[in-house]
């Protein structure tokens, strides 16, 4: 079953999947404070891919970009994505796949942070092509090492001390964030 067929079940604290997979939880806010903080640079036009609890789309917002467009595949999560959007005038939202959708401009920023994407290694070909010149990127990096899985040319990494979720896959206190710059 895709993951956008899946039915998921939202707390305060956590998205978790039927299958009680956690998809999203609160202990990210560190990482998704940083993710936003770097791909905001210039206050520019931000593309975020995957909305999840909307922790990061917060932190792109509290940035005070030109644009922030969000992609969003899943139907629970764009309804509650519409809702948080309702009172944004420059957030656009675009419904589907990332790797599929036709409306997209070029960008100053690019964050992806999807679960269960099987065309996750396309990322690096597609990040390239909807990035401007001196775009900022970074992506969920779910190895405890400053693993470079997308291939990109030149990768920095951020340490970023997060609280253990020892409930789930990544227990580990330091998150390593990966920093693309093109």
């Amino acid at each position: 079953m895709a993951f956008k067929d899946t039915i998921l079940t939202f707390s305060d604290n956590k998205i978790v999947s039927e299958s009680s997979t956690e998809v999203m939880m609160s202990w990210e806010a560190p990482i998704m404070e940083k993710s936003a903080e770097y791909i905001c640079d210039t206050k520019g036009d931000i593309l975020e891919i995957g909305f999840g609890m909307g922790i990061c789309a917060d932190y792109i917002q509290a940035e005070g970009v030109n644009s922030h467009t969000i992609i969003e595949i899943h139907p629970q999560v764009i309804e509650k994505l519409k809702a948080w959007a309702a009172d944004k005038s420059n957030v656009t939202i675009i419904e589907g796949h990332w790797n599929t959708v036709n409306e997209l401009s070029t960008y100053d920023g690019i964050f992806i942070d999807t679960y269960g994407d099987d065309d996750y290694f396309k990322f690096k070909a597609f990040a390239l092509e909807k990035a401007k010149a001196g775009a900022k990127i970074t992506y969920w990096n779910n190895f405890t090492d400053k693993r470079n899985e997308h291939s990109f040319d030149t990768v920095v990494f951020e340490d970023i001390a997060v609280t253990p979720n020892l409930n789930n896959y990544f227990n580990h206190s330091t998150y390593h964030m990966p920093k693309v710059t093109v």
